[in-house]
């Protein structure tokens, strides 16, 4: 019996499935399967059953995986604790809004960089309902999103706000929302829900909304004149400065946006978990 086996059993257990497993370790089904029969062979036990859904757990397999949970969590507080962090190898994969991306996003994947050199990063930016999907798929091994993310498996730690303003472009005067489109977040996130509720119930059905995935965008969009929108702050600095933006108060201001650091808990990992309060550390810094 081994801590590769030990640990292919777990995948299977936990997602319920060998192939779903396979392609989380990254590893062939067959492979997969060697280690699960060279497991029940030593055991001389069946640890599961097929089922219409996958795999289930027999008596035998619950009992084992509270032991092997134990063994495998004593392996990961050895090489956290004792082993050199510079020699950890592998593929981390951090998935970050585009309001981290275009701010305090940069540092920090420097600095992990620098704590762990050998490491291989793999960045996906994206609107946060879609990097909520690939950490709970675990396509993703740290999020950095708008959060929490409101499931057992997941741990979460808390993120600084951004704090939000209304902009328009430095040429034009402040707007008639009946007449003046608000360029807002992507559709299906949770500002734009918010925003289009509130336009609606200060100024009726006739606001114009235009819905942009990319910030980067909407900042660009909103400087031609094109509408006006809320953004974060930190972001605007620039087009203040450089004469193309104007802040203006219409009375009324969306609250902030919360971020979380979140990971999956099981199995757990502490290099995701240490990311997590370092991702959390910069951003106060920034």
């Amino acid at each position: 019996m081994t801590l590769d086996q030990l640990q292919t059993f777990l995948w299977v257990a936990r997602l319920g499935g060998v192939r779903r497993a396979a392609e989380q370790m990254h590893l062939s089904q067959p492979a997969v399967t060697a280690r699960l029969q060279a497991l029940e062979d030593t055991l001389r036990v069946r640890l599961f059953e097929r089922s219409a859904r996958g795999v289930v757990l027999t008596r035998e397999g619950e009992l084992l995986r509270g032991y092997a949970e134990q063994m495998v969590f004593v392996q990961q507080e050895i090489r956290q604790r004792v082993s050199d962090p510079t020699g950890l190898e592998g593929l981390f994969r951090v998935g970050a809004s585009e309001t981290i991306a275009e701010t305090w996003l940069p540092r920090f994947l420097e600095r992990l960089s620098q704590e762990y050199p050998r490491l291989s990063l793999e960045l996906t930016v994206d609107i946060s309902v879609n990097l909520r999907d690939a950490l709970l798929a675990r396509q993703l091994d740290l999020a950095l999103l708008m959060g929490p993310v409101s499931v057992y498996s997941v741990n979460n730690v808390a993120l600084p706000s951004f704090e939000l303003g209304w902009y328009r472009a430095a040429s034009r005067p402040d707007p008639d929302f009946l007449t003046t489109p608000v360029i807002s977040y992507a559709r299906n996130t949770r500002p734009y829900r918010e925003l289009v509720e509130e336009l609606s119930t200060r100024h009726g059905p006739g606001v114009r909304v235009f819905s942009c995935a990319s910030l980067s965008a909407s900042i660009r969009m909103i400087a031609a004149g094109i509408g006006v929108g809320v953004i974060p702050t930190a972001l605007a600095q620039e087009g203040l400065a450089a004469g193309q933006l104007h802040a203006f108060d219409p009375g009324w201001l969306p609250g902030p946006l919360e971020f979380t650091a979140s990971w999956v808990a099981e199995p757990r990992t502490p290099l995701a978990e240490e990311a997590a309060h370092l991702a959390v550390a910069l951003a106060r810094a920034y």
